[in-house]
């Protein structure tokens, strides 16, 4: 068993999610300024693509920058001789690890066999495992191998699909507690991410536990009544690079347009014509919610086509919201 960085972190850790465009270097860097989390994942990036002509198109997707570390690659697929080709490439990127996705349910991922669908296919699961390990390790730099996964495809079938896995000396398993048939549509089930916990007991494989936590407080609670070695946040790390901070900060509604701002500017030098600049736009309703004036202003953000518009929009609220406020006091 390597674990690499993982041994090194501490317990419980409080991870971040990977999440398809939205994890990509420039949301990883504004996330470990303001609220780091243990350690962070790539977006999923799919291993045939990789070995194909259409490497330099997916290579973006595998940009980090220092500040990031420890920052572990996620990828996916459902041929051996591909994981083994990218995991030499993940190690000469220079990476802290490689995940191997084994949860993702969306249809077209599943259709190849790979995501969720590997669930149905175990021994091809190890295989993939395998050469994902013995490819870095070609690669001139063994790195630790983990997998995030489900509860099962149509049902629960954590029993006979866990041990398939722990069987191949994981550092780390990562649980989302639904199964690929729920997707995200009932509450996540962490009663049996609680039994795989005792299922992995003696492997010397960490569980991590993931779904439906909503904050530290949230994922504290989830460790208490679990005893899992670290919990995974997602969808409320959207409009809150704060979430990480282990003292509660709440930011002021100046700081977060700031930070908006900030992240924009960072998306366009990053990213200039490579990526959508719409693409940025997905924060937008996120950052802005729930104060006098939100929606007005997310409309005009919407409109914008460049960090400097979107700068000037920023900036005009603020001076109205101070002007508003300077009446309010003289009054």
């Amino acid at each position: 068993m390597y674990y690499g960085f993982w041994e090194q972190l501490a317990k419980p850790m409080f991870v971040l999610a990977p999440m398809a465009d939205v994890t990509d270097s420039v949301f990883r860097q504004i996330i470990v300024k303001y609220g780091r989390p243990d350690m962070v994942f790539t977006e999923f990036v799919p291993c045939d693509g990789l070995c194909s002509k259409g490497r330099d198109n997916l290579l973006p997707d595998l940009q980090f920058v220092e500040d990031e570390r420890p920052i572990v690659a996620q990828i996916f697929g459902a041929k051996p001789e591909n994981f083994y080709e990218t995991g030499k490439l993940i190690a000469q990127l220079g990476f802290d690890g490689v995940d191997i996705n084994m949860g993702c349910p969306e249809k077209s991922v599943v259709k190849q066999g790979a995501g969720s669908g590997l669930i149905r296919t175990p021994s091809l699961a190890q295989e993939v495992i395998r050469a994902t390990q013995e490819g870095t390790a070609a690669g001139g730099k063994r790195l630790p191998v983990s997998v995030k996964t489900r509860l099962g495809f149509s049902s629960d079938e954590f029993k006979s699909w866990v041990p398939a896995l722990l069987s191949m000396k994981l550092p780390v398993l990562t649980i989302h507690a639904r199964t690929r048939k729920e997707m995200s549509k009932v509450p996540a089930r962490w009663e049996q991410v609680k039994e795989i916990v005792e299922l992995a007991k003696g492997t010397g494989t960490y569980i991590i536990g993931n779904g439906d936590v909503t904050d530290l407080t949230d994922a504290q609670r989830r460790v208490e009544e679990t005893q899992v070695d670290g919990v995974m946040l997602g969808r409320a790390i959207f409009g809150n690079p704060w979430l990480f901070r282990r003292d509660g900060y709440i930011p002021s509604l100046s700081e977060v347009l700031s930070v908006l701002v900030e992240h924009t500017n960072l998306y366009e030098s990053t990213w200039g014509d490579t990526k959508p600049f719409d693409l940025m736009k997905k924060h937008y309703k996120a950052y802005i919610s729930g104060f006098p004036g939100a929606h007005e202003l997310r409309i005009q953000l919407m409109g914008c086509k460049n960090a400097h518009g979107v700068t000037q929009v920023v900036e005009a609220f603020l001076a109205r919201s101070q002007q508003a406020l300077n009446i309010e006091r003289a009054e």
